[in-house]
Parts: structure tokens; C-alpha cells; sequence
């Protein structure tokens, strides 16, 4: 870091103060500042400017809640400013961890995201951009391909299973095809190599169920051609899928899957305890394969397991598929027959998303007053208003 003290001088200051105002020399230090890369001493001297400005001691002794508004508001939105200017001018120098320190307050997310975009990945800042993108939330997609690039694809299942449940559908959704396109394009690529080898020129077919057809001693003495319990994650981590493109991949892997001998048929949880075909099922269904016959499935599970403890799982695998197939108001009835709460894992949409998608909020006001749900009769009046009784 830059430190040549000798660029400005105490004298210097004192001068300047005294000579064109104590506004001015604090604008010469700010761009010393700068130039010597000094941000957290910058970051203060935004406050002192503030401070100063507003009329407020040079040295503050109170906290900003003590101060009286107006002051309280404009010192607030000083500090932001400061937070911003520091925060970006630590992100341009790599410095993510430190930049980040100064961004939080701000809840300027999607400028944060570009700017990560930006920072080349260095080996002394890699794990910096993983922890704010990936683990504060403001690229998981960004986190995930560095994860991948520089620790590998089990990284990566490990971190999604702890990182990316409990966040936003799109944010999941990325990660997931990226990890789908990722397993699907190593073990097509396996594959491959094996059957060039084994027939001395490269295999016809540009998809996985068309190498494995009719090749059934690919899984002789129990042989695979990536890690089975990757295969697994990453087929589960699919459900969340909607781009048919990807969905194809996830199809093909189950594809492969299924033909795995059965020390590696790991068994799912409930509706997917038979992992490979009942994933098919789901995907095929939103591919607008085999629909009828996926549904019956689904629902099947859902009435089976009702009073069960994976009653509420499959409740919401048959809702969820029904709705994103636009069946909305069967989805509806199927959220008010199986699901027991009007709230949801987030796997589904709950009964009140349900009524707003489809419009149907005279439904929901019945549904409301069958299970004595007060708070949601009354959000189908509020949403609903216009609507007849």
C-alpha cells in the first residue's frame, strides 16, 4: 500500500486551513487519502466533513440516536454516502472482505453483485468473493462457479444442501442448472472416453440415454462413471428447475441413474424414495411428457401418505407440479384436500399464492371458513375486494 507521508504536511494543512477554510484543507487530505489507498481513514474523514457541516462537533460524543431530527436524518444518509464511497473504492482494490464491511448498511445488493462481477478472482481474494457473494447472499450464481472452479463439485452439493434452501426461487434455480450442466457434461464426457475406448472410435449419440442403450455391461461388477451420490444431489437439487433446456440434462441423468446396479440406488425421501424414475416422472410431467400419468402418480403418494409424517412433502410435490403445469385451480383444491396449514416449506405455493394467481379468492374465503382461518379469510376479502361473496 502507498505511503509516501512526504505528499502532504501537517504545515501544509495547518496553511491551507487557515488560508482557503477548514473545508478546503479537509478535501486536500481526502485526495491524499485517496491516492495512498488510506480508505478507512477516508471513511472517517467523510464523517468529520459531515460533522462540520451540519454544525455538529468536530468530535462527536453522542451517538446518532441521541442527535434531534432534522440533524439525526442528514448525519444518517453522510454516513451512508461515506459507505459507499469507502466500500466500492475497497472493492475496485480487491479488497472484499474489508469493502464489504462498509457496504452492509447500505442494502445497495444488485450494485454489490456487479461490482463482484468485476473483481478478477485472485488466489488471496477467491475465498473473500465466495463468503460476500455465496455466503452473505449477493451472487450465489457468482459464489457457486468460483466454489466449482477452485474446490470442486462436492464443495459445491455440500455447500447448496447448506446454503441455498432457504433462498429466493431464482437465486436457486441458477445454482441448481449450473450444477446440472456441470455433472451432465463430466459424465457425458466419461462416457464417451470409455466407449472410444472400448470401440476404438468415438460413440454416435449426443446424449446419455442414447450412449447407454443397449449398453448394459457400462454397468458390469457395479461400475459407474462419476460419483453416484453427486449423481443423486444434483438430480434432487433439479426439482426446482422450470428452463425445459436444463430440465432435459436432469431427465438424462435419470436416465443413467436408473440403470446404476443397486448398491447405488440411493433410496429418496417421500414421494422420490425410488429416486431415479419418480424424479423422471416429475420432470417429464413439466416437459409436458407423460402428464396424466405423473400426476396420478403424485397424487396417489400424497393421498397414501395423508396421515404420515411425509403426508405434508408429498401434499406439496402434487400441488407444486400442478401448479407450475398452470393447473391453478386444481392446484388450488389439491392445497385445500392435502395440505393441512395454509402456509407451505416453500416447495409449493401456499393457498393464498394459489388464490392470487389464479384469481379464485371466493374459493379461498370457503376454504377459510371451513378450516376457521380468520387471517386468511380476511386476506381473500382484502385481495379479493370486488369479487362477490
Amino acid at each position: 500500500m502507498p505511503n509516501d507521508t512526504a505528499e502532504i504536511s501537517f504545515d501544509e494543512l495547518a496553511d491551507v486551513s487557515t488560508n482557503q477554510g477548514l473545508p478546503a484543507a479537509t478535501a486536500r487530505l481526502a485526495e491524499h487519502f485517496r491516492r495512498q489507498e488510506q480508505y478507512h481513514e477516508l471513511f472517517d474523514l467523510r464523517l468529520l466533513e459531515a460533522r462540520l457541516k451540519l454544525g455538529l462537533p468536530a468530535i462527536l460524543t453522542k451517538g446518532l440516536d441521541d442527535l434531534d431530527e432534522p440533524l439525526r436524518t442528514r448525519m444518517e444518509d453522510a454516513y451512508l454516502a461515506a459507505c459507499r464511497e469507502v466500500g466500492h473504492l475497497l472493492l475496485a482494490d480487491g479488497r472484499v472482505r474489508e469493502a464489504w464491511m462498509y457496504l452492509r448498511p447500505t442494502g445497495d445488493r444488485a450494485d454489490v453483485a456487479a461490482a463482484l462481477e468485476k473483481i478478477r478472482p485472485e488466489p488471496d481474494n477467491t475465498e473473500q468473493i465466495i463468503e460476500v457473494a455465496l455466503y452473505e447472499g449477493i451472487h450465489p450464481r457468482l459464489g457457486f462457479e468460483l466454489v466449482l472452479a477452485n474446490y470442486g463439485l462436492c464443495n459445491a452439493i455440500t455447500t447448496f444442501d447448506a446454503q441455498m434452501h432457504q433462498r429466493p426461487r431464482g437465486e436457486r434455480q441458477q445454482v441448481a442448472a449450473m450444477l446440472v450442466r456441470h455433472l451432465h457434461a463430466d459424465l457425458l464426457r466419461n462416457l464417451r472416453d470409455q466407449l472410444a475406448k472400448k470401440q476404438g472410435k468415438p460413440p454416435a449419440g449426443d446424449t446419455i440415454a442414447a450412449l447407454v442403450a443397449d449398453r448394459d455391461w457400462l454397468f458390469d461388477d457395479n461400475e459407474y462413471h462419476i460419483d453416484t451420490s453427486h449423481l443423486a444431489a444434483v438430480v434432487r437439487f433439479a426439482l426446482v428447475l422450470d428452463d425445459p433446456e436444463v430440465l432435459r440434462l436432469a431427465l438424462d441423468l435419470t436416465e443413467y441413474g436408473r440403470r446404476l446396479s443397486s448398491l447405488f440406488q440411493y433410496p429418496g425421501q417421500e414421494p422420490f424414495v425410488d429416486t431415479y424414475p419418480t424424479h423422471a416422472k416429475f420432470f417429464q410431467a413439466l416437459l409436458g411428457e407423460s402428464v396424466e400419468e405423473s400426476l396420478d402418480y403424485f397424487r396417489s403418494r400424497a393421498e397414501a401418505l395423508a396421515d404420515s409424517d411425509a403426508g405434508a412433502a408429498a401434499a406439496e410435490v402434487y400441488v407444486s407440479l400442478l401448479a407450475r403445469l398452470g393447473r391453478l385451480d386444481e392446484a388450488l383444491e389439491a392445497a385445500a384436500k392435502y395440505l393441512s396449514s395454509a402456509r407451505t416449506s416453500g416447495f409449493a405455493p401456499s393457498l393464498l399464492e394459489l388464490a392470487q394467481r389464479s384469481g379464485n379468492f371466493h374459493r379461498l374465503r370457503e376454504i377459510s371458513r371451513q378450516r376457521g382461518d380468520l387471517l386468511g379469510f380476511m386476506m381473500a376479502l382484502a385481495d379479493g375486494a370486488g369479487q362477490p361473496s
